[in-house]
């Protein structure tokens, strides 16, 4: 007997939760179905593939080398799926998008208007997640594409430059500095109480290494999971932050303190797995953000 779909889906599943119990749920069959299922692929193919004698079910290294191309063979088949339902004139279909939140606050809702105007047949699943995990989920084919920063990128991300944008720092109106005169240096941060992105975020990350660099030591009140919470902090307490330039220009309650030095700007770009087939949907969302940039007079370099 060879191995069907089924038994790859299965063994994936096993592996995933390292648990027969949790995996028959998820896959809504019995455990002893899964069971007998899992050893015949393991008959079928003459090698142990999981290890059953622990307190958790393990891949041994027969049945982790198989996973791989299990995983791959999956991935590559919905792929051809949605190659073969692709429609050229973009009259229907689906693209999957994540973008880093940074992005959230000035970008995603432009650009998915801007696109369902265009393509109202086409069905946007939009996430909002950090990169590491954009780039992950591009790999086991769970996105399309993704927008985030150039930088070091996993093997089989492709990175397409879009734009670049600055960071700035930015106060409300109830900060002591509003009527700063001039720029502030990095060492004047130390008597100003910031708020800023949790360290999970590629932007905090950012900012760390630029004050780092500079022998910056700011005293950090707040962290945020999200940018529209910070904007909402610095607006009513005296709490500076570091944001994008996009969302200062959309909030005219925020200002600029300019900063020495100045943090660096950084490119936008849009990832996506090397192999993956490009849909018409992909296609013309790309040439929609870079329309955007364009008319927004960024740099597209």
């Amino acid at each position: 007997m060879r191995p069907e779909l089924r038994h790859l889906r299965y063994l994936l599943a096993v592996a995933e939760h390292a648990n027969f119990t949790r995996a028959a749920e998820e896959l809504r069959i019995s455990q002893p179905t899964l069971s007998q299922q899992i050893r015949q692929l393991e008959k079928s193919l003459g090698v142990q593939l999981l290890d059953r004698t622990g307190r958790t079910v393990r891949l041994t290294d027969a049945g982790a080398t198989y996973v791989h191309f299990a995983r791959r063979a999956l991935r590559d088949l919905a792929a051809g799926e949605r190659a073969v339902l692709d429609v050229q004139d973009l009259a229907r279909g689906r693209l999957r998008l994540a973008v880093t939140p940074t992005f959230t606050a000035y970008l995603t809702g432009p650009l998915v208007a801007g696109f369902h105007d265009r393509h109202p047949g086409i069905t946007l699943d939009v996430r909002e997640v950090t990169q590491d995990r954009i780039e992950a989920d591009l790999l086991d084919d769970r996105l399309d594409l993704g927008i985030a920063f150039a930088g070091t990128h996993l093997p089989g991300i492709e990175a397409t430059a879009l734009f670049t944008e600055a960071l700035s720092l930015v106060v409300g109106p109830h900060h002591p500095g509003i009527g700063h005169p001039g720029p502030m240096t990095i060492h004047d941060l130390h008597d100003h109480q910031l708020a800023l992105l949790s360290r999970d975020f590629a932007t905090r990350r950012q900012i760390d290494e630029h004050l780092g660099k500079h022998r910056g030591s700011p005293r950090i009140a707040v962290e945020a999971d999200s940018i529209n919470a910070l904007i909402e902090i610095v607006q009513r307490t005296p709490l500076a932050t570091v944001v994008p330039d996009p969302i200062t220009r959309d909030h005219p309650r925020l200002r600029p303190i300019p900063l020495e030095p100045a943090f660096p700007s950084r490119t936008v770009t849009l990832l996506r797995r090397e192999s993956a087939y490009r849909s018409a949907a992909s296609r013309a969302f790309t040439r929609q953000v870079t329309e955007w940039a364009h008319h927004h007079g960024y740099s597209v370099t």
